[in-house]
């Protein structure tokens, strides 16, 4: 993996980002003032701007008004702070929609929906796409110079998906594109199951709701397309900024954080990383279910730094207390917010942003939390929203400086896309959850893990860890890692099948041969049951009846003798360790390989990462998530306090500190 240390990914920007989206086209301009004397209360130096600003921009054919924005930006630059701003393509107006009622989007049971919201546009309509191209250029020609512009915004959360007619259009181009002939998609979806052979390319049409369960290579290949359709949309767009303005970062707000797969972020990551571009994300925490908000916070840090490649990346957007969209209210108990911040930080983010700046009076998100709330700033999120700025600018010398990570889990989206395709063994093995299972559990060992796609190098780590990857086509990569003296741990029911979603011949397919083991068949296990193995441990979900061929067998089931469930092989200077079914406790298996804390003498539940210069200055990110007081084992001093930190040194309950080694 390739990292781009001491990248100052925002050169306009002094110091860490802080700030959020802001929308002053809500508020009366008398508003304005206040905003600017409060976001220097708070440190805030970067805004969002422009997001869903097309209605004012644009408010009819042919109608252009900079005014309002104009007036934003130089009241913004006048202010010292600095904009990320959008090209407010998101979400089109009503006049848009009205007078192009085919760019409105299509679902899957064939009704077009209507205008109302946000994100109502087909990615494959031309004239929606011949709009946000006029959009983007005529804002990047008009602002390219202004003081007030750090970088630009395109778009808003890609999701959207199509089933209309235009969409088939697209869609069977991009077919055409990547199979070459209806001989090569028909083998590629295997059309001879159930006679749905395709004889003229009009007759291919995207999953619309149909009789029976729909071909799995035609789902899979229309989340490609759909992934890509969007990607397309960002591309012209970014194309059309640097028309005018080359020399300003571009960047749009993925949802790398989350599991929410609608796109192929690891196909979208040499366009948003590299020279002026940067990988920005989203990140709304789950209130309910297993995973505790820390875990949740390093998961997101550590899928978008993945993302980025090692290098710095950005945390766009996160909520200051609760989620609009998430089902009933909840509040971050005091603290929450400071822990969380800091933690994006520590594990490479360049800041910290939120949606929004300003609670929203009216709207779908009017209860959305924000870092100025309906309470005011006689309140706990205001008091927190000033503390952190301060904190930011006492650990300003930290920008630019990376995380390494000793430890990888492989993210493959279309493997992802691929477990969810109809008619699988079993409707419990989702990627997503078990995915953020295992990084939970390595977070609460103290091991920071980058989540990275496994066609990459991947002979920096000392652990790769594949708990679920349903689709490989070759071992080739991962045979390689563990041959230079990695140590590599799958996960069962994967290198299931091939690129198209066919079943590989031999299970488990493209990893037999690598892992020295034989798979004669899957044994699903009841939703909430579990199954014993003579080493103590239990499995869930899934087992298999597997066979060593050339490999060691660690455990087997006790409820089925002489069944193994665990194997090690060595390979190499490294080993392979494969399991067929999917611990309870993840533990037992992380000592079996030896596998320990990045800090000796961490507490459990102490968050501790490390970034580092490439000049070798390097601090190390000391977070309590715990009721008690605990030690840290380091050596320097810490930025937030300016007082000398040695190992006697002891943070209290919900405490931080930032330690710059010696």
């Amino acid at each position: 993996m390739h990292i781009n240390r001491n990248a100052d990914i925002i050169p306009q920007v002094d110091g860490l980002a802080y700030g959020g989206d802001y929308n002053p086209e809500q508020w009366p301009r008398e508003v304005w003032d206040e905003d600017l004397r409060l976001m220097r209360e708070a440190g805030v130096n970067l805004v969002s701007v422009n997001i869903f600003a097309w209605a004012g921009i644009n408010p009819a054919p042919g109608v252009w008004d900079f005014a309002r924005l104009d007036d934003v930006m130089d009241h913004l630059a006048a202010g010292g702070v600095r904009a990320d701003l959008a090209t407010a393509t998101a979400s089109p107006p009503p006049w848009f929609s009205q007078a192009h009622p085919e760019s409105l989007p299509v679902d899957a049971e064939g009704h077009r929906l209507h205008y109302g919201a946000r994100a109502e546009y087909c990615p494959s309509a031309p004239a929606y796409q011949a709009a946000v191209v006029e959009m983007a250029g005529r804002l990047a020609e008009r602002y390219a110079d202004h003081p007030a512009l750090a970088m630009w915004h395109v778009g808003n959360e890609y999701y959207r998906s199509c089933h209309c007619d235009a969409s088939a259009a697209a869609f069977q181009t991009w077919l055409a594109e990547r199979h070459g002939d209806l001989d090569g998609l028909n083998d590629a979806w295997g059309t001879t199951f159930w006679s749905q052979t395709y004889t003229d390319w009009s007759q291919v049409l995207p999953p619309r709701l149909c009789a029976e369960t729909p071909s799995p290579g035609l789902v899979l290949d229309w989340r490609r397309f759909c992934s890509d359709a969007l990607l397309n949309l960002f591309r012209s767009e970014a194309e059309a900024i640097e028309r005018h303005s080359p020399d300003k970062p571009i960047t749009t707000n993925l949802m790398v954080s989350g599991d929410f797969a609608a796109v192929d972020y690891h196909r979208w990551g040499p366009h948003v990383t590299g020279p002026r571009r940067l990988v920005a994300t989203d990140h709304y925490l789950i209130p309910e279910g297993p995973i505790p908000w820390p875990a949740q916070v390093a998961f997101g840090a550590d899928a978008s730094r993945g993302l980025a490649g090692g290098s710095p990346w950005l945390l766009m957007e996160q909520s200051s207390n609760s989620s609009a969209w998430r089902r009933g209210y909840f509040a971050k108990k005091p603290g929450d917010q400071l822990r969380h911040s800091l933690s994006y930080v520590a594990r490479g983010s360049e800041g910290a942003m939120f949606f929004q700046w300003r609670a929203s009076r009216y709207g779908a998100e009017r209860y959305h939390s924000a870092m100025l709330p309906h309470g005011g700033t006689d309140s706990k999120v205001w008091r927190e929203i000033v503390e952190f700025g301060d904190r930011l600018k006492r650990i300003a010398e930290v920008k630019g400086s990376t995380v390494d990570s000793r430890a990888a889990i492989l993210l493959d989206f279309e493997s992802v896309w691929a477990a969810q395709t109809p008619g699988q063994p079993s409707a419990d093995m989702d990627t997503y959850p078990e995915l953020r299972r295992w990084h939970s559990a390595l977070w609460h060992r103290g091991v920071t893990a980058d989540l990275a796609d496994p066609a990459w190098d991947l002979d920096g780590y000392e652990y790769v860890f594949a708990p679920h990857l349903y689709l490989l086509d070759t071992d080739a990569n991962l045979r390689a890692y563990v041959e230079n003296g990695g140590t590599l741990v799958v996960g069962p029911y994967s290198g299931i099948v091939d690129g198209n979603d066919h079943v590989h011949p031999g299970l488990p397919g493209a990893l037999r041969d690598l892992i020295g083991v034989r798979v004669e068949e899957f044994v699903p296990v009841a939703k909430g049951a579990t199954v014993a193995l003579d080493d103590g441990t239990e499995g869930r979900t899934w087992t298999e009846v597997a066979h060593a061929l050339d490999a060691e067998v660690q455990a087997s089931f006790a409820d089925y003798p002489g069944t193994p469930a665990l194997f090690r092989r060595r390979l190499g200077r490294g080993e392979v360790w494969y399991l067929s079914t999917r611990p309870v406790d993840l533990d037992p298996l992380f000592d079996r390989l030896g596998l320990a804390p990045d800090f000796d003498g961490g507490a459990e539940g102490l968050e501790l990462v490390r970034r580092s210069h490439e000049d070798g200055r390097s601090y190390v990110f000391a977070i309590n998530h715990t009721d008690d007081t605990v030690p840290v084992p380091a050596k320097g001093t810490d930025l937030l306090t300016g007082e000398p930190w040695d190992s006697s040194r002891t943070l209290g309950p919900g405490e931080s500190a930032v330690i710059k080694e010696r």
